[in-house]
């Protein structure tokens, strides 16, 4: 029996490596067909080119047209202006725009502290009447307790 059961242990541990190198296969064969539609879909996908119109073709063709008739070596018909032109057409304004905006923020809340500063001063002379008004009524209350007496 013990050779029996030898020869069986022996056969189904032969069967189980046989079962794993065959799931081995199956696996390695099923990563190579993913990748294989993988690889099918990307060649699938096409990239459309993009379609220029007869329009823009022309535009383009004009543009490169006036480029190509102006050389390094040619000087320009008139120096003096073409640096004006060129000093407004690519003059940065960014910082002056911010400048000025913080110059109008600066006003503003310069406007706005005065008109609070007024409106705090004369709420301060309405108090002081207000208060000088209580004492004189305060007053003529005292005294006619004081006539009555």
């Amino acid at each position: 029996e013990e050779d029996l059961l030898n020869d069986v242990c022996r056969e189904v541990v032969e069967r189980w490596s046989d079962s794993q190198v065959v799931d081995a296969k199956e696996e390695k064969e099923d990563e190579v067909q993913a990748i294989a539609s993988m690889m099918e879909k990307q060649a699938r996908i096409v990239v459309k080119p993009k379609e220029v119109s007869q329009e823009e073709k022309q535009r383009k063709a004009a543009l490169l047209a006036q480029y190509a008739n102006v050389t390094d070596e040619e000087e320009y018909p008139f120096p003096a202006l073409l640096g004006a032109v060129r000093d407004t057409l690519f003059r940065n304004t960014n910082v002056e725009d911010v400048l000025n905006a913080r110059k109008l923020e600066r006003e503003l809340l310069r406007d706005e502290f005065q008109k609070k500063k007024e409106q705090d001063k004369l709420q301060r002379e309405k108090d002081k009447l207000a208060k000088q008004e209580r004492k004189e009524k305060e007053k003529k209350r005292t005294q006619k307790g004081e006539r009555k007496r």
